[in-house]
């Protein structure tokens, strides 16, 4: 959503005749000497302000008087062709706006000449719409191979029926993207190219489907470099949003970090697993969902595990959350699943954490975090033959939890 903005805000100042300033001169690329681009946290009309707040977490004063001008920008727009004429009575807070003016030295307030506001409720509509595109042509997986000869990638995509090889053709017309280290928002990936990837990164590509069911036509294609861990919580700071956790594969102390942007989700407990997966995927009984391999899943109980499964007719993007192979996308149930706030997240709790391979590897920050993950930890780990031990809680999460590179 913030990156709409941003683009936006770039083509404006193109139109202006501005230009950034180099990052040697700020350290927040939403402040420069011209303009400060951020979220409306505050309004005081009698004072004549407002406060913004950036994406780097930069507070500004802005001040307006009876000579500035107020604009409105549909998101998508880059310029101020299209743009409408609107007052200070329009804005309201969580509003994102530019405004444009001589910023002070400290970088701390500026003397508004325009406003520029996209507002809240139009961002979130559009990004509503792009989510559901990504979802319904979209497909996430694990990289397991490249040929680079041909500019082939072919990645694991598994669902509750099984796991597919999935083959991605790209080309120069594919727009590539990567995230960065230590970043957690999918609109911060940058520019990428098909040297950059390796296998065991994690892939999410927005395309159609072929006449193969095992191929992928893509027009997007987003790539990163992530680590899932899983941990029962000890202790959470909610002022610094610090979750400590003791990570099950390693059993040593790890330092969850919370930012505004990362998604919390609750996952459900075991009673309630047949309700969700009979409204997240519809299996091939049709409506209320056939648990996977066959057979419809006991009310109030999770659907059988596969053992396996054969390719379905259902390809890439197909309805109801289904994908290669048929059954459930694991994955995009998860991402279904209702956003929670940090404060639901409790000492004792089993989570599943992905971020970025950042410089500290005892700490992470969340892009998305699942609590109350005792369920699904138990659904993805591998079963002990008879006489073997049972393998280590965390065992299954290289095993399906590819949930890394989030939606827009």
């Amino acid at each position: 959503m913030r990156t709409l903005f941003f683009a936006a805000a770039i083509g404006l100042i193109i139109l202006l005749g501005s230009s950034p300033t180099s990052s040697a001169q700020t350290a927040d690329a939403n402040i420069t000497a011209k303009y400060a681009i951020g979220e409306v946290k505050a309004i005081d009309a009698a004072a004549k302000q407002l406060t913004i707040k950036t994406d780097a977490g930069s507070t500004v004063v802005v001040s307006f008087g009876d000579k500035t001008t107020y604009k409105k920008l549909a998101p998508g727009e880059t310029s101020l062709t299209n743009a409408t004429d609107v007052t200070l009575a329009d804005l309201a807070v969580g509003d994102r706006v530019m405004a444009r003016g001589t910023v002070s030295e400290d970088r701390k307030s500026v003397p508004a000449v325009q406003i520029v506001v996209m507002t809240k409720g139009d961002l979130a509509k559009k990004q509503d719409a792009e989510r559901a595109e990504w979802r319904r042509r979209g497909i996430l997986g694990v990289i397991t191979a490249l040929k680079p000869e041909t500019k082939e990638i072919t990645i694991s995509h598994r669902t509750l029926a099984g796991t597919q090889s999935i083959v991605i053709p790209v080309s120069d017309k594919t727009e590539m993207r990567r995230y960065a280290p230590d970043s957690i928002k999918f609109g911060d990936a940058k520019p990428s190219n098909f040297s950059e990837l390796k296998v065991g990164d994690q892939l999410r590509a927005l395309g159609d489907r072929t006449e193969d069911p095992l191929r992928f036509n893509p027009q997007k294609v987003v790539t990163g470099s992530f680590r899932t861990v899983g941990g029962v919580v000890t202790a959470i700071d909610p002022a610094t949003g610090e979750i400590k956790i003791n990570d099950l594969e390693k059993k040593r102390p790890l330092t969850i970090v919370v930012k505004q942007d990362s998604v919390l989700r609750r996952f459900p407990p075991a009673s309630e697993m047949g309700a969700m997966m009979g409204g997240f995927g519809r299996g091939p009984g049709g409506p209320g969902g056939a648990a996977p391999g066959g057979g419809q899943a006991p009310q109030g109980q999770p659907a059988a595990r596969p053992q396996g499964g054969a390719p379905g007719a259902g390809g890439p993007g197909g309805p109801g959350g289904q994908r290669p192979g048929g059954g459930f996308d694991i994955n995009n149930m998860l991402e279904r699943l209702p956003t929670i706030p940090l404060a639901d997240v409790k000492v004792g709790d089993t989570i599943i954490v992905s971020s970025t391979q950042g410089v500290d590897p005892t700490r992470l920050t969340a892009i998305s975090l699942v609590t109350g993950a005792d369920t699904l930890l138990a659904m993805l780990a591998p079963r002990p033959q008879p006489g073997q031990t049972a393998p280590n809680p965390a065992a299954g999460l290289g095993n399906g939890i590819t949930f890394g590179i989030g939606l827009p």
